[in-house]
């Protein structure tokens, strides 16, 4: 259901407000290049730091902008269990293809916490829902006999957006759970996790190369290891150029360096580092998209 490239969305600001508009443009600049969909209010939208008013109209205007172009999985994890199943629930309620749900945060369940977390939701919002793996922003990992346990008794949970950097954890779940939708979240292991059964990436990348993004899955796709191989190589380095700093820093950078929006970001997240910056607009001028 979630195959291909769906793009971990930022979240455009303008003198401290959502900048609908860039938003807007950015949305319609992924349609164009035919991304499979869009993901708002992931990590790279800077969810934590969006009120829940904002969250909310986020969502509903990713809807409307991107309805019958492409599908639209929402960001509606928290480490609030209750707060978590009222975005879901709206996502639901306004059109959304699926709702993607990051481990709770900060409070350390333990798996059994996070298998009556994620239940609770899936059993309240019939909605198709994925799974968020993140172990070094969440502080947990969701182990694999959790993930299949909740797919066993969940029919709506499909998928795991896998950012453990571990694939052999990522083999553990596909061998447990083989029909499992597996998606990367990182775009340094998109070759990797589609060698072992991968269907796709949820991508930070694709916010300024969708095209490139979605040529590597479609050489892959097509059985051109070989053509997947030359793209993961070209583009390793901007990847890794986007990951110098902490997470969306970087690609908010570059977003503004490309005109696509302000680098505005919210506190605590701050602007990137001038030596950093310095270094980013170097692999910018490098893939010839800065002069």
């Amino acid at each position: 259901m979630f195959s291909g490239v769906y793009t971990a969305l930022i979240t455009p600001f303008k003198k401290g407000k959502v900048d609908f508009d860039a938003l807007g443009k950015l949305i319609e600049s992924q349609y164009k290049a035919g991304v499979n969909g869009i993901v708002p209010c992931g990590t790279t939208g800077e969810s934590p730091t969006l009120s829940h008013e904002e969250h909310e109209q986020i969502i509903e205007f990713c809807v409307k902008q991107a309805k019958g172009k492409m599908k639209i999985l929402a960001g509606t994890g928290s480490n609030s269990t209750a707060e978590a199943i009222r975005f879901t629930q709206f996502a639901k309620k306004v059109g959304c293809d699926g709702a993607l749900m990051v481990a709770p945060y900060y409070n350390k369940p333990t798996q059994k916490g996070l298998y009556l977390h994620f239940k609770k939701v899936a059993d309240l919002v019939n909605i198709p829902i994925v799974l968020y793996n993140i172990m070094g922003r969440a502080s947990v990992n969701i182990e694999p006999t959790t993930i299949a346990k909740l797919c066993k008794d969940c029919k709506n949970i499909i998928g795991v957006k896998e950012a453990s950097g571990s694939l052999s954890q990522m083999s553990a779940i596909k061998a447990l759970v083989p029909n499992i939708e597996l998606l990367s979240g990182d775009d340094a292991l998109t070759l990797h996790v589609l060698s072992i059964g991968g269907i796709g990436v949820i991508s930070v990348l694709s916010n300024l190369l969708p095209l490139e993004t979605l040529s590597l899955i479609r050489a892959f796709e097509k059985g051109n290891i070989k053509e997947a191989k030359k793209i993961h190589y070209k583009f390793l380095p901007l990847v890794n150029a986007l990951f110098m700093e902490t997470n969306p820093i970087p690609v908010k950078t570059a977003a503004a360096m490309l005109g696509i929006c302000s680098s505005e970001i919210r506190l605590p997240m701050c602007e990137m580092e001038e030596s950093n910056k310095l270094k980013l607009k170097k692999v910018l001028k490098d893939f010839k998209l800065l002069k």
